[in-house]
């Protein structure tokens, strides 16, 4: 299964956006047309890569938008930007989502007492490779981490890529903190202090910040894939999300490809890039 992606709008704008097509060129929703599952026997999944390791942009897959291409988060009318907090540049692994799934604001979670934060689960790949943007990874999962977010269960899942070399030697969270030393800790220092600089205070955690081990983070990551089949079937309230698909044939907000081609081409032509702001490369510095 293969896919492949399609800018609009001019990059490091407002307008751009990055739209998918499946093997057929047809276009589809990397939130609900890309499978979950790469292969179900062996808990292997798809991702989606929104955010290449070592750069800045907040991309997302943009929930709320007929397709959900991604974009670049906007805050205050302005990009937004994640700052470089010593010792990190940018994020420190490539930052994106497992399709076919949903963190239902609606549920409590009985592990960590806070309802979801309606967005698909996240990903944390720490493969050697640098991916790129809108990339559709398959990935192994190794444990999670429960950050609260302004009081919502954000889950932060550590996977690493099943074509990274070194893939086979990591099978638990435990293989990540013995071979990659330092690596957890500073996932864990990151996600605590990154929004520092926008005048936020520190973020909290579940689980007094322990990662938990792959059981637990496969159980969790297959919990919001029903959570995501009520949602698509509309067995449960989407609110403002957009569950416009082109493939989930018993869903009511199934579409032609048409209307898919309709979307992607009221979108602005693609152009030249915006530079981005130099202020993005500044580092903050304070005491933990």
């Amino acid at each position: 299964m293969s896919f492949t992606i399609e800018e609009r709008g001019r990059p490091n704008t407002q307008e751009y956006r990055l739209f998918f097509k499946n093997s057929e060129g047809k276009y589809i929703s990397p939130f609900h047309d890309i499978p979950i599952y790469a292969n179900e026997a062996e808990n292997i999944f798809h991702a989606v890569v929104e955010v290449p390791r070592w750069t800045n942009a907040k991309m997302e897959i943009a929930t709320k938008d007929p397709l959900n291409p991604l974009k670049q988060d906007v805050k205050k009318g302005n990009l937004r930007y994640v700052a470089n907090v010593f010792p990190h540049k940018g994020y420190i692994w490539n930052y994106g989502a497992i399709p076919q799934t949903w963190e239902d604001p609606n549920h409590k979670d009985g592990d960590t007492g806070c309802c979801g934060d309606n967005d698909p689960i996240d990903i944390c790949d720490i493969g050697n490779k640098v991916c790129s943007r809108g990339e559709i990874i398959k990935v192994k999962v190794l444990g999670t981490l429960a950050l609260i977010d302004e009081g919502e269960t954000d889950w932060k899942v550590i996977v690493i890529n099943t074509e990274d070399p070194e893939a086979s030697d990591f099978n638990n969270i435990d293989d990540v903190r013995r071979l990659k030393p330092g690596y957890l800790e500073a996932t864990f220092d990151w996600f605590k202090r990154y929004k520092v600089p926008d005048g936020k205070p520190e973020n909290q955690f579940a689980f007094n910040g322990e990662f938990k081990d792959r059981d637990f983070a496969i159980k969790t990551v297959k919990s919001t894939h029903e959570f995501w089949k009520a949602l698509i079937s509309k067995r449960t309230n989407a609110g403002e999300l957009n569950c416009m698909n082109t493939s989930v044939s018993d869903s009511p907000f199934c579409c032609s490809a048409g209307d898919a081609e309709a979307v992607v081409n009221s979108a602005h032509a693609f152009g030249a890039e915006d530079p981005i702001p130099s202020s993005v490369d500044k580092w903050f510095y304070y005491e933990k």
